[in-house]
């Protein structure tokens, strides 16, 4: 209690919510500067994301080479990436290095939640208390959190009752859940809900799969590396840090120039199968621009895609039923694969169909849907996030005159270019709602480029002997303009999914994710 008392009475600069991959650098980024900082964590260690989503078969759909950090040279020659797509292991592995090599666990407060955040109008201060009795008064508090560190635990009625194992993939426990010789029903077939399928379904004696909506995506390769491809791969990491910042979506691939139908159709398939083949996301995230505005467009690369679903699964009705058939490619979150679709031929793995028949409540036995029950030992929920939103909405946040963020979020969503927030001063924000990290953006390149901006921002505050920054409401309202302008020429804005808010009852239908891309976003911040 010492450490609590001596941090209490001391005035920090600045408190960072979260020790993932935003607060880590921004910790390193303040203390550059010379300020004093506090970072605030839940969980026991660093990484966030790769803290918590422990689930069997989690992994990054971003390769290392540009999931990482581009601040330190050195930092860049020591880590050996061992694959390129790191599982969660290698991930909280690399962000332990991290904290360790920089030194930054000292300024880093664990196991510990933020409650509340105050801003105080006479001291011109925010007051950060938690959950351990630490109060923090700071000059700043930047949040994060992460796009989606708010977990949703849905109710189903007679949930408390089961009898056997309960888990969501976003708090998975850190000493694993025993799996082999189970009868184990997996709700929901998302990102996270497809690597574990994947996963799980050799160990366990029978594996129920339990699908509302049915998701494309596009099987993962994913080679190890020796020290001669490490070696190649950082001899470009010159032109791939210049790369990043000037694609789209903060990748180091550049995106299809020529227009979709200006391309003869055989050719158009041509281009299409090489993408398909490369074993990353490039077909989503680098292949023809018009798969997110034009419907013709959409359609035909949507129509390649559930040929290759369909190609896959041996019984024709349970291809159908995982082909997508409500929403185009690439309107919604595309994983890569890794034998998810297969798994699907395996004899001891089921699929439920819960348009047809859905979940009524879970028994003590296990899930009883409009055809009956279903016997298991583990449910594990892979139900998704309150995206962009919750994690602030689970921290009671009070800004000039005592302003609460929930109500105000009641009413309507609001940042300025989800860096600020009009009504509380000197609150930054990373991942918030309308910057392009939450979805369309490597979240590593958007975050590194947010964190940036933040710390050049208090960096001038501090130099031009300012002590206060905040958006005006004009400002903010012109970036939702434009925000919603760009989003709405998209087939994106019109679907259904966590990026658009629906999968939150009474949440207000809007892209939560600038589309404009990186650049225009960075010239925008500039």
């Amino acid at each position: 209690m010492n450490n609590v008392a001596t941090l209490d009475q001391q005035p920090l600069d600045a408190v960072i919510i979260g020790a993932g991959f935003a607060g880590l650098y921004q910790l390193w980024s303040l203390r550059k500067l010379g300020l004093r900082v506090r970072v605030v964590d839940a969980a026991a260690g660093v990484g966030g994301t790769w803290y918590w989503n422990s689930y069997p078969g989690a992994r990054t759909d971003s390769p290392s080479n540009v999931y990482q950090y581009w601040f330190s040279d050195e930092l860049l020659e020591e880590w050996n990436w061992q694959q390129r797509y790191p599982d969660q292991q290698e991930s909280e592995r690399y962000f332990n290095y991290v904290a360790d090599r920089f030194d930054l666990r000292k300024d880093i407060s664990f196991n510990t939640r933020v409650e509340s955040a105050t801003w105080d109008d006479s001291t011109r201060r925010w007051n950060v208390k938690t959950d351990t009795g630490l109060t923090l008064n700071t000059q700043f508090v930047i949040t994060a959190m992460g796009p989606l560190s708010a977990p949703l635990v849905p109710m189903f009625k007679g949930q408390e009752s089961f009898k056997g194992r309960l888990v969501h993939t976003a708090r998975w426990p850190r000493e694993g859940v025993d799996l082999k010789a189970k009868r184990v029903g997996v709700i929901g077939t998302g990102a996270t809900g497809i690597q574990v399928v994947q996963t799980i379904a050799p160990e366990v004696a029978h594996l129920t799969v339990f699908q509302r909506t049915a998701n494309y995506a596009v099987p993962m390769i994913n080679p190890r590396y020796d020290d001669a491809d490490r070696a190649a791969i950082r001899a470009k990491y010159p032109e791939t840090r210049k790369a990043i910042w000037t694609t789209f979506i903060g990748f180091d691939i550049p995106g299809q120039t020529r227009p979709f139908f200006s391309i003869p159709a055989d050719e158009r398939r041509e281009i299409l199968e090489t993408l398909w083949a490369d074993g990353t996301l490039r077909l989503w995230v680098a292949g023809f621009a018009e798969v997110f505005f034009d419907p013709a467009a959409n359609h035909e690369v949507s129509e390649f895609v559930r040929e290759k679903i369909r190609e896959r699964v041996k019984d024709p009705k349970v291809a159908e039923i995982l082909t997508p058939k409500d929403h185009g490619f690439g309107t919604r979150r595309v994983p890569l694969e890794n034998g998810y679709f297969t798994t699907f031929n395996r004899p001891n793995v089921d699929l439920v169909d819960l348009r047809a028949t859905p979940i009524e409540c879970i028994t003590e036995k296990g899930i009883r849907t409009s055809a009956g029950e279903i016997e298991l030992d583990v449910i594990i929920l892979a139900t998704g996030f309150d995206a962009g939103t919750g994690g602030f909405l689970a921290i009671d946040f009070r800004g000039r005159n005592g302003v609460s963020l929930r109500e105000e979020w009641k009413k309507e969503v609001r940042t300025t270019m989800g860096l600020q927030i009009h009504g509380f001063p000197n609150l930054f924000t990373t991942s918030a709602p309308y910057a392009p990290v939450a979805a369309f953006c490597n979240a590593p390149t958007c975050l590194q480029h947010q964190v940036q901006w933040i710390t050049e921002c208090i960096d001038y505050l501090h130099k031009n002997d300012r002590a206060v920054i905040e958006p005006t409401a004009e400002a903010e309202q012109r970036w939702l303009a434009h925000h919603d302008e760009i989003a709405n020429q998209t087939l994106v804005a019109k679907t259904k999914s966590w990026y658009t808010g629906s999968n939150i009852e009474g949440k207000h239908f809007r892209l939560l994710s600038y589309i404009g891309g990186l650049p225009a976003y960075i010239e925008a911040c500039d």
